[in-house]
C-alpha cells in the first residue's frame, strides 16, 4: 500500500517553498512517500546518489564514524530542509524510530527551480531613438561578443533567419518549449507573464531594437518563463537552439573546478551564489553574495563591472544561465563546475 503524500507539507519544504504553485504541482505528481524501519539507514557517507532527501515522519539520526551528531525530527525547522544535503554523502542518516522520507531527483528539481527563475527582464526606461539603431552594430558592440570566435558570428548571421509579425503577434509563449534566441531587428515587444493572481499576464518589460530574449529557456533546457507579444509591426531576427548553443552560449561561459575558482577569488574575484536565500542560508561559501537568479536581471547594475565573478549554484545549470545574462552586460564571470558540493568543506559555512 502506497504512503500518502501531504501535498501542503511538501509545499513547506525548502526550495520546494520557492516554485510557482504549478510547477510545485507537477513536481508533487512525480514523487512518493517511503517508510525506513527503526535502525535502517537512509543513506550512508560517501552514496553519490543525487536526491534531495526530507522527512515526512519520525526521527533521523545523522551519524559520522559511528557517531550520532545530530537528531532531526519531523516537523522542525531543520526537517523543512534537505537532510545532509551533499554529494558525495559527507555522513550518514539512520532512522531512530519508523520513519516516512520521500527523496525528490535533484537535477529535476533544479531543472524545476531554472525554469522558475528565468525569464524576468527589468523594466527601463524607453529610448525613442533606439529603433533608428543598427540592430547587428548594436549587438557587436557588446563586449561578449568579442570572446566569441569570428568564423562562430560569421556563421551565427548566415544561419539566422528574419521572421516578420504583426502588432499583436505572440512570438513566445509562456511554459512552451524553448525553441529559438531572438534579436529585435525592427519594431519593440511587450514582455508579460502570467501568475495565478494575474491569468491575464503580469507586464515586465518593453524591449526594442537590439534587445535580445529567449536565451534562459536554451541555457537551462526548460519551458519558456514569459510571453513576448509584438507592440507594433517588427521584424526579427533568430537563431535556432542547436545553432545559439555551439556559437554563441558555449563561448561565452568560462567553466572552472573549485581551485581554479578559488584561486580566482584569491586574486580579486567574488564570489556569486544565484540560488535561492533558503539554500544560500542553509549552505555557502564563505565570503560569497547571494543574488538569486530571477533577480539578476534586475540586481546586475548593483554588481561591480571591474570585478570579476565566481558564479555557482547546485549544478552549473542556474550558473549558466546567470553568466550568460552578465556576459551580455559585459561582466566577467565564471561557472563553477558541478557546483557549491565541489567546493573545500572547510571554505563552506552551513547553518
Amino acid at each position: 500500500m502506497a504512503l500518502e503524500i501531504d501535498p501542503k507539507q511538501i509545499r513547506s519544504f525548502s526550495p520546494i517553498n520557492s516554485l510557482h504553485p504549478g510547477n510545485a504541482q507537477d513536481l508533487i505528481k512525480k514523487i512518493t512517500a517511503t517508510g525506513v524501519p527503526a535502525g535502517h539507514y537512509v543513506f550512508k557517507k560517501g552514496d553519490a546518489d543525487k536526491t534531495h532527501t526530507y522527512l515526512l515522519s519520525g526521527v533521523l539520526e545523522l551519524i559520522d564514524d559511528k557517531k550520532v551528531v545530530k537528531t532531526i525530527k519531523a516537523g522542525s525547522a531543520e526537517s523543512l530542509e534537505p537532510i545532509a544535503h551533499a554529494f558525495p554523502r559527507r555522513i550518514s542518516a539512520r532512522a531512530k524510530i519508523a520513519s516516512v522520507i520521500t527523496r525528490i531527483n535533484s537535477d529535476m528539481l533544479d531543472i524545476m527551480l531554472t525554469w522558475d527563475q528565468t525569464g524576468s527582464y527589468t523594466v527601463e526606461g524607453l529610448d525613442e531613438e533606439d529603433d533608428e539603431t543598427d540592430w547587428m552594430t548594436r549587438i557587436l558592440q557588446t563586449r561578449a561578443f568579442h570572446r566569441i570566435p569570428p568564423a562562430n558570428i560569421q556563421a551565427m548571421f548566415m544561419r539566422m533567419e528574419s521572421v516578420s509579425y504583426k502588432a499583436g503577434d505572440k512570438v513566445i509563449e509562456q511554459d512552451a518549449d524553448g525553441d529559438y534566441f531572438y534579436i529585435i531587428k525592427e519594431g519593440r515587444c511587450l514582455v508579460t507573464r502570467s501568475t495565478p493572481a494575474n491569468p491575464n499576464g503580469v507586464k515586465l518589460a518593453t524591449l526594442s531594437v537590439g534587445d535580445s530574449f529567449g536565451e534562459e529557456a536554451l541555457i537551462s533546457d526548460s519551458k519558456r518563463n514569459a510571453t513576448i507579444t509584438m507592440l507594433s509591426e517588427g521584424h526579427l531576427m533568430r537563431l535556432n537552439k542547436d545553432d545559439f548553443n555551439s556559437l554563441l552560449n558555449e563561448p561565452l561561459l568560462n567553466w572552472v573546478d573549485y581551485d581554479e575558482g578559488r584561486k580566482l577569488v584569491d586574486d580579486g574575484a567574488i564570489w556569486l551564489d544565484v540560488r535561492l536565500p533558503a539554500e544560500h542560508k542553509a549552505k555557502f561559501v564563505k565570503g560569497s553574495i547571494n543574488i538569486p537568479l530571477i533577480f539578476l536581471r534586475m540586481k546586475a547594475n548593483s554588481l561591480d563591472p571591474q570585478k570579476k565573478y565566481v558564479i555557482y549554484c547546485d549544478t552549473g545549470r542556474r550558473s549558466s544561465a546567470a553568466s550568460f545574462l552578465l556576459n551580455e552586460r559585459d561582466i566577467a564571470s565564471f561557472v563553477l563546475r558541478d557546483g557549491v558540493d565541489t567546493a573545500d568543506p572547510d571554505d563552506l559555512e552551513t547553518s
